[in-house]
């Protein structure tokens, strides 16, 4: 099967993979290239393609037999450790693209921005960036795939163009973030993991407030607390509302004093006061890991209510697992604590029968003050997703839930396990 001689990259992406085998591997998600001086050309030297759990993986040009007919096909085995960019690398669809650049023309030169860029293969096999796509004048927001563009373009030579290996901020966050879009919250943390720091503080402040709070819970404490700094501290306190409030508690306990309190002053007061009482817990107890914000009924509430508010899409599905029955107020800390109702449950009775008659009693309920080892005993000992936290009073102050426990219990670099690759 033949390889072009040249190679659109923002046709490249969303190509599929394929083994010698025909097995499809995965999708083409960017293209990595070096930059030297040494070199007339930028060398591509592999691409980053996304296998099945939406992992992205790095695959060499050298393993890379054949860009045609819509595929890409490679040679060997895949190494399906997870791809992190290194320093001297760069990324062409989430770095390059929409990049302002200057190219150099007999008749004066321009500014323009980068809207593709063309790959080829030389005789000694090394493939390279041959070509840049580009549009006159400077870029103007994201380029949406609807958006009208406006601009002559031109296709020329790399070699005529200057700027296209500056910082990273060349590019517009926005574009990265286009490029992304896609990805769950804890795989575009992975992504923005890898970036520089200046890097991560500008897609960070591109960034919606509550897409930015999932991608920080997701993030490992030391780029958490980088990112937040980063931010105004009126946006910071909106992020650490938009967090979930045990989050957004582990989060504060990295931070000064001084600074916990600047953000909780900023904060709603009601918002504030959940944060406040989270952080009186040890961190290793029930009410240290505990979110206050679990899915609460009165008795009253119909069944079909209920499947109605676990069905909400901003509810995790550890949450919404489990419906907490109590007495009014139904807001931590709430009214009486009364029984939990497990979904499956929910789904097996009539939808207009009522929460209060359907309620399992079985389950004591935590004290905030109880250790982690009595947290995971619980969870293990009657198979569930999540418990209750209640007060001296019996009334429903929080909820501990599976992940929150697995957060503790790993490792603290679990989420740095799968970090370590090496490119070949």
């Amino acid at each position: 099967m033949s390889t072009p001689s040249r190679v659109f990259v923002g046709r490249l992406v969303s190509l599929s993979v394929f083994d010698p085998l025909g097995d499809q591997v995965g999708r083409v998600r960017d293209v990595v290239v070096t930059f030297a001086a040494s070199r007339r050309r930028p060398r591509v030297i592999g691409l980053v393609v996304e296998v099945p759990g939406r992992r992205r993986v790095f695959v060499p040009m050298t393993r890379v037999t054949s860009v045609d007919g819509g595929q890409v096909i490679t040679t060997g085995l895949v190494n399906m450790r997870r791809f992190e960019q290194r320093t001297n690398e760069v990324l062409v669809m989430a770095e390059i693209l929409e990049r302002p650049v200057t190219v150099s023309d007999p008749e004066g030169d321009y500014e323009a921005t980068v809207e593709d860029v063309a790959i080829e293969r030389e005789n000694n096999r090394d493939w390279s960036i041959s070509k840049v796509f580009v549009r006159r004048g400077a870029p103007r927001g994201s380029l949406g795939a609807f958006r009208r563009r406006r601009g002559e373009t031109a296709l020329v030579p790399v070699e005529d163009v200057s700027g296209i290996h500056q910082t990273p901020q060349g590019q517009s966050a926005a574009m990265l973030l286009e490029t992304y879009d896609e990805l769950k919250s804890a795989d575009l943390a992975e992504v923005i993991h890898d970036l520089p720091p200046q890097r991560r503080a500008e897609v960070a402040e591109a960034m919606a407030d509550e897409r930015l709070a999932d991608v920080l819970e997701e993030l490992p404490e030391d780029d958490q607390v980088e990112i937040l700094e980063t931010l105004p501290v009126e946006r910071a306190a909106d992020v650490l509302e938009a967090m979930e409030p045990d989050d957004a508690t582990d989060l504060l306990h990295n931070l000064p004093a001084s600074r916990q309190e600047e953000l909780l002053q900023l904060m709603e007061p009601e918002e504030a006061a959940d944060l406040r009482r989270l952080l009186t817990y040890d961190e290793e107890s029930a009410g240290g890991m505990m979110t206050t914000e679990p899915v609460i009924l009165g008795p009253e509430a119909s069944i079909a209510e209920a499947l109605a508010v676990v069905r909400r899409a901003e509810i995790s599905p550890a949450l919404a697992s489990t419906v907490y029955v109590c007495r009014a107020p139904h807001e931590t800390p709430t009214g009486k604590f009364l029984g939990i109702v497990h979904i499956q449950r929910l789904l097996r009775e009539p939808p207009h029968g009522a929460v209060g008659g359907i309620l399992d009693k079985e389950i004591e309920p935590l004290t905030a003050d109880a250790p982690l080892g009595q947290v995971t005993r619980i969870l293990a000992t009657y198979n569930l997703v999540g418990v209750p936290v209640v007060d001296d009073d019996g009334r429903l102050i929080g909820a501990v839930t599976v992940d929150d426990v697995l957060d503790h219990i790993l490792p603290d670099d679990w989420r740095e396990e799968r970090r370590e690759v090496t490119h070949g």
